[in-house]
């Protein structure tokens, strides 16, 4: 079927076209019976908005924009994302608002991606993951004048508003729990040091550990299976392995175990293990592996929520979303005793 034009309304409706558009936009300069007449006739024709004459007349692009700097294989085996994404959509779909989603392999790709949407006016927006201490994204963006919510701690928002998790309060609830059952030897399989959430980690991972006396290490990888598996792999060839191993994704937790299961050992009875985000995958391994969980379909929505909020005139906030809770399940036991 051809477009239903506003010509086409104006004619049956018996009325000029201006008359149509202001009844349609919802403006003064009309009767309220013009306005119900040109209603009726645009409803009896099944008329939608053109969503280009939208964009122009109102001066905004109704995308919102998200670039990942991950490798695009990462992307697709990484269950968080794709939460976090459903989530986004969840709101963006309810607003008609559509979602821009740029992979790229590195920050500076992701930066010039940002200085091509602002130049086109491609976004009125952008959500921005992975924080970096000193972050050189945020004077970009307050220089470009793009709205924008970063994912993550206000230690690393320098003013700009953020929603984040408390991954501080989360890394002492994990190694506690692993402490409590008696485990001394405790190493941790991380992301990459220069990703602000990670630093966090490290830092509150470090403190806790000091605290309770512990004997631990620490391997940062890309968070990929490939390297949570390798990591494992090293950990356990050590001497003096450890009891316990503490994953910041569930995808390398998930990797590790199958490591773990290859060398003819046995978790918890020779390794507690623990993930990060707890996915669907921490329930589906055997044995289901103990998991410090939070809400990231939710997460995702709310920080969609907060950048719509940014377009309505809110503040530079930060706002704690949640603490990851501890989620105790098969993969979590006491040290071996030999």
């Amino acid at each position: 079927m051809p477009r239903i034009t506003i010509k086409e309304i104006a004619r049956r409706a018996g009325v000029s076209k201006g008359a149509v558009s202001y009844a349609l936009n919802n403006q003064p300069g009309v009767s309220e019976a013009t306005r119900a007449r040109v209603l009726k006739v645009a409803e009896e024709l099944e008329w939608v908005p053109n969503r280009a004459a939208r964009q122009l007349s109102a001066a905004r692009s109704e995308t919102f924009g998200l670039v990942l700097a991950r490798s695009a294989k990462t992307l697709s085996e990484e269950p968080f994302y794709m939460g976090f994404v459903g989530g986004v959509e969840s709101v963006l779909s309810d607003k008609s608002y559509a979602l821009a989603l740029q992979v790229v392999p590195d920050l500076e790709a992701e930066m010039a991606t940002y200085r091509k949407w602002a130049a086109e006016r491609r976004v009125d927006g952008v959500i921005v993951v992975d924080l970096r201490v000193d972050d050189p994204r945020i004077p970009l963006l307050r220089k470009l004048e793009l709205p924008a919510v970063l994912v993550g701690d206000p230690a690393l928002s320098d003013g700009m508003t953020c929603i984040w998790t408390d991954g501080t309060t989360a890394m002492h609830a994990a190694v506690e729990h692993v402490a409590e059952l008696g485990h001394q030897a405790i190493a941790r399989v991380a992301g990459p040091p220069e990703h602000g959430h990670v630093w966090i980690r490290d830092q509150a991972f470090a403190a806790i550990s000091r605290e309770l006396e512990l004997d631990v290490r620490v391997l940062h990888t890309d968070f990929s299976g490939e390297e949570g598996a390798a990591a494992t792999r090293e950990l356990m060839a050590t001497e003096g392995r450890p009891t316990a191993i503490i994953y910041d994704n569930d995808l390398m937790a998930v990797a590790g175990l199958s490591v773990v299961n290859g060398l003819g050992l046995k978790s918890p009875d020779d390794v507690t293990l623990v993930a990060w985000d707890d996915s669907t995958l921490c329930r589906l391994t055997h044995p289901t592996l103990t998991a410090m969980s939070h809400n990231i379909v939710a997460y995702g929505a709310e920080v969609t929520h907060r950048l719509f909020d940014l377009l309505e005139g809110a503040g530079h906030e930060s706002h704690l979303f949640s603490t990851p809770a501890l989620v105790v399940r098969e993969s979590s036991g006491p040290p071996p005793t030999s």
